[in-house]
């Protein structure tokens, strides 16, 4: 085996490794797949050429078993998944793995090839919607790189083999085609077909994988923070991980990174251990307008309203976050589920969802709530609720607290001061037993923000007023190099909210000290943190740009073109309308309707544009004869100064004798390979004297090897007529 050809085979093996490595930062299969894979293409590498590969035959046959083995598989439910979404994606993926690793194992002929690039192209097709990494674009120009420089190689090796098959035949045509050129042609059309299909599927096609280079780490986090039943210091463990939950960009700009409580779900009922909502099954259902937002409630006159769009993370639950009061989602949703206890939901988990969330940030001032003394009514009547056995001394505490206020609001703030100055905070659970609440005020005093939360709503509600605890992000890390805020689990946080009855509005009290309310985790501070930034800038970038177009951008972007083909209807109509309007003007004024002067204008304006017209369909036909005697438009630059005219007039003598007897060089074949393609020994020798003629620099060497060339050429001719 040459060199060129070593070379086109390692080439085609990086091309089925590019094929792999698309479809692995999909996310699409795991570690023992990958491992299965690459030692597949290590020992086909190792063994090519040798008596240990699979014949064709067993191939064949293996190939045939694959395909009904992986329907079964999948039917069956054998191969992991990681969700009913993704489950025809992963069979599909490691069907064309074993697809492609079975034809690297096999003796290999050129239509082997020509399936292994096939799977390969499949394989970047599949993965462009799958994939939501920034990877995927830099391994899917790799793929590209890879089959461009294959191709060279490949036609390189073409010509070679060409070259010694014509030296060999005994006889030809010069309408052969080699394999290796046809193999080049599958190429292109496979790269051509990459581009065409692979970039708008992968832009446009629902995702359901969660692969990332960010903070992710392209898993599902598990939140047991946020459902219908927590238990209390299920937010703790939360909050001992750095991973991204979301991105937030917030409208308007000076708003960004600024003292943000990111509401998840509210939980009004509480055991003495586990927080849960008391009426799980009352939801509303809100659907989505012709414009595919979805209100959620009515702003007040003096709204502060902020809008933020929100690249929520892989994430097992289907909560959607926004500020404390959110008046309008949009999405690509049909519609949004809000319960009694003011939380959204969306029915969707698992995937990377992108929204915006319009919210009413504006609060009523400590005057209004410190005058709000309006009686509650029963609506509010759960908000009181507390624990049978709860310890006594909570009341008493309370009562104690809140001695010196008089109203709502004071006792709130009273509570709220005392929590944050008395007790401490920490994320170790330290709390327990029978009744963890009551250790962590009156014998641990230290603990986590769920702690401060329960304490507060518990200590209110033994004093008649109506409170709820409210689990959600807060704060989180303003990278100024993107202008978005990223939110980790570490930025978990329990609040209060308390009702005010005058206002009807639920306001939020946060009892946690300061050490536990930090806006940031300190994600982009000192040297790795600047690098970091500018790293999650750039995943930022990708996921607002490349991979949040869910059903909501793709919305979006037939918006647009609905509304481009609309533009353009309309300037057609109007053209139309304009053109429609001349011709009635004039032919008005050919009838003489506007007066004798303005009819002779009329003749005189068809005239001339008659003249016009004929006079330009002559102007291209003397240009398109004029082009086609030249030889086509580009032609003549090639026939501006002939090399040598001498040898190219012995040459055109030799190609029309060989014309004569049914032989036609083509536009792509060399005069080398052409004398090579004929089945004459003298064409190889009169062509080697062509090539010699046209650059020899000594006078008397030319006409010598004229005079040879002239000599040989008549020869033939006599010879063969």
């Amino acid at each position: 085996m040459s060199s060129s050809e070593r070379t086109l085979q390692a080439l085609s093996y990086a091309v089925a490794f590019c094929g792999f490595l698309t479809l692995w930062v999909s996310g699409t299969f795991g570690v023992v797949a990958s491992v299965l894979y690459l030692g597949a293409m290590a020992a086909a590498w190792k063994i090519e050429g040798t008596r240990w590969q699979i014949s064709e035959r067993a191939g064949t046959v293996m190939i045939v078993l694959a395909l009904p083995f992986f329907y079964l598989a999948w039917r069956l439910q054998v191969l992991p998944d990681r969700g009913a979404e993704s489950a025809v994606a992963g069979m599909l993926a490691r069907m064309i793995l074993a697809l492609s690793a079975i034809k690297l194992l096999q003796r290999k002929k050129d239509r082997d090839w020509v399936f292994l690039h096939l799977m390969t192209f499949f394989a970047v097709l599949l993965a462009a919607g799958l994939s939501i990494s920034p990877l995927y674009l830099a391994s899917f120009i790799l793929y590209i790189f890879v089959v461009v420089a294959t191709i060279i190689v490949w036609e390189n090796v073409s010509a070679q083999r060409r070259t010694q098959t014509r030296k060999t035949a005994s006889r030809s045509s010069v309408s052969d085609r080699p394999a290796w050129t046809r193999l080049a042609v599958v190429s292109v059309t496979i790269v051509v077909m990459t581009v065409v299909l692979a970039v708008p599927l992968f832009f446009l096609l629902p995702r359901v994988g969660g692969a990332g280079f960010g903070g992710s780490n392209g898993g599902i986090s598990t939140f047991s923070g946020f459902s219908d039943s927590v238990r209390l210091g299920g937010i703790g463990r939360i909050q001992q991980s750095d991973r991204v939950v979301m991105r937030v960009q917030t409208s308007p700009s000076e708003l960004a990174g600024a003292d943000g409580y990111y509401r998840g779900v509210a939980l009004d009922r509480f055991d003495g251990l586990s927080w849960s909502k008391s009426r799980t099954q009352e939801r509303e259902t809100l659907v989505s307008g012709p414009d595919g937002r979805i209100q959620v409630e009515v702003a007040g006159p003096f709204a502060q309203l902020v809008e933020q769009e929100i690249y929520l993370e892989p994430i097992d639950t289907p909560v959607l976050f926004g500020q404390t009061r959110v008046i309008e989602v949009a999405s690509g949703l049909p519609a949004i589920y809000r319960d009694s206890l003011d939380s959204l939901s969306y029915p969707r988990t698992g995937e990377r969802t992108s929204y915006t969330v319009v919210s009413d940030i504006s609060r009523p001032t400590a005057e209004q709530l410190r005058a709000d003394s309006m009686q509650y009514g029963p609506n509010v009547d759960r908000y009181f609720e507390l624990p049978e056995d709860y310890d006594k001394r909570i009341f008493f505490l309370a009562r104690d607290i809140t001695a010196n206020a008089t109203g709502r609001y004071d006792k709130a703030v009273a509570v709220r001061d005392y929590l944050r100055s008395n007790l401490g905070y920490t994320l170790e659970l330290k709390a327990g037993g029978e009744d963890p609440l009551a250790d962590f005020l009156f014998n641990v005093r230290e603990g986590h923000c769920e702690y401060f939360a329960t304490a507060m709503v518990i200590m209110l509600r033994t004093q008649g007023i109506a409170a709820r605890v409210v689990n959600g992000f807060h704060g989180g890390d303003f990278n100024n190099a993107s202008g978005v805020t990223v939110v980790r689990e570490r930025n978990a946080h329990s609040w209060v909210e308390v009702y005010f009855p005058k206002e009807d509005q639920w306001i939020t009290f946060d009892p946690t000290p300061a050490a536990g309310r930090n806006l940031g985790s300190g994600g982009f501070s000192g040297i790795t943190g600047e690098i970091s930034k500018y790293l999650d800038a750039l995943e930022t970038i990708w996921i607002q740009y490349f991979v949040a177009f869910d059903s909501h951008g793709q919305a979006a972007i037939s918006k647009g073109f609905r509304a481009s083909a609309s533009e353009v209807n309309s300037a057609a109509s109007a053209l139309f309308a304009e053109t429609a309007r001349s011709i009635s003007v004039w032919w008005r004024d050919i009838r003489g309707d506007s007066g004798q002067a303005a009819r002779l204008w009329a003749i005189a304006y068809f005239f001339l544009l008659a003249i016009g017209i004929i006079a330009s369909i002559f102007a291209v036909r003397w240009l398109l004869r004029a082009l086609k005697k030249r030889g086509g438009i580009f032609k003549r630059t090639s026939r501006i100064r002939s090399v040598h005219p001498e040898a190219d007039a012995l040459y055109r003598r030799f190609c029309e004798i060989l014309e004569k007897k049914g032989y036609t060089r083509s536009a792509t074949q060399t005069p080398l390979e052409f004398a090579l393609a004929v089945p004459f020994p003298e064409a190889e020798k009169i062509t080697l004297l062509y090539n010699r003629i046209r650059f020899a620099g000594d006078t008397a060497l030319d006409q010598q090897l004229r005079n040879e060339a002239n000599q040989l050429l008549d020869q033939f001719r006599l010879s063969r007529d």
